[in-house]
């Protein structure tokens, strides 16, 4: 008799995975266990972000570089996207300090420029195993102007807090006049209409130089790495 058609039958012929959807699972624990591995032997790292696009003649360029630099002097890890940008200047601080410059580069189907100032470079197929890295091993974000990748590193990493997946840590936008705008919008709009609390808006703050960059990590006292959410 044949009961191929048999709903038992059908459920497992149902729950078999494409090989291509087998092989894709691997390549996923593959990045996470090379993630792992690299980034547990690492200090406490600070995560910076900010646009690829600005040029060593951009002031915030400097002003990364700067605080790539003092947080290594400082005994901090630096983590980047491993582009250009604010992500070089950040790694050129931190090789010029003589720490650890970790890159960790997202596969683009029109790939981005490795910067030359990274020592232990890592390379990501999947952005969301990527995001794991950056939460997991990094005790604060500091988010240096940029564009919509920045606001997606921005949001997650509230959004994480808000929602307790993972404990607070310091979230630092760097440059007032940069992101001034956003803040009037947050606090007259989102949290006017009750779309954000008040006590939320605290989750983040706001340095202009490195110092307070700094200060602001420091003061929290975060020093261990945060369990993956």
């Amino acid at each position: 008799m044949d009961t191929t058609g048999s709903p038992s039958n059908q459920v497992a012929v149902n729950n078999q995975l494409p090989s291509a959807d087998t092989d894709r699972i691997y390549r996923i624990i593959s990045e996470f266990a090379e993630g792992f591995e690299v980034l547990s032997r690492m200090p406490p790292g600070v995560a910076i972000f900010g646009s690829s696009r600005a040029t060593p003649h951009d002031r915030y360029y400097g002003v990364a570089e700067d605080i790539g630099r003092l947080l290594v002097q400082n005994g901090f890890a630096i983590l980047t996207g491993a582009g250009p940008g604010i992500m070089e200047a950040a790694n050129k601080g931190a090789r010029a300090a003589g720490g650890p410059s970790i890159g960790l580069n997202i596969q683009l189907p029109v790939e981005q420029p490795i910067n030359p100032y990274i020592t232990t470079l890592l390379n990501f197929r999947y952005f969301f195993v990527r995001k794991v890295m950056f939460v997991r091993y990094a005790v604060a974000f500091v988010i240096i102007p940029g564009g919509f990748g920045t606001l997606d590193e921005l949001f997650e990493s509230v959004t994480l807090i808000q929602t307790q997946k993972i404990r607070s840590f310091p979230v630092v936008l760097v440059g007032r006049e940069y992101w001034q705008g956003l803040l009037d919008w947050l606090h007259g709009t989102a949290v006017e209409r009750g779309r954000i609390t008040s006590e939320e808006m605290t989750i983040f703050t706001v340095a202009d130089t490195p110092e307070e960059v700094l200060t602001a990590i420091q003061r929290a006292k975060v020093t261990d790495r945060q369990p993956i959410p």
